[in-house]
């Protein structure tokens, strides 16, 4: 199901997202950066939530993918 297959890879972002923060918290000079990219994948990652939901109806559970 393409809707699946698109709630993972915005899994995926928000896992990037979560390293992206860790690797701030680590290198201060490049926190500001890091954290202002990290914000924008997590919102890419929201976004390709609402687009499953507007296009193929409500969330199916990612264990039922």
């Amino acid at each position: 199901m393409p809707s699946a297959a698109i709630l993972k890879e915005a899994q995926k972002l928000c896992t990037v997202s979560d390293r992206l923060n860790a690797l701030a918290e680590k290198h201060p000079v490049v926190s500001d950066a890091l954290l202002t990219i990290s914000g924008n994948v997590r919102h890419t990652a929201a976004l390709l939530e609402v687009l499953v939901v507007t296009k193929f109806g409500p969330l199916p559970r990612l264990g039922d993918a």
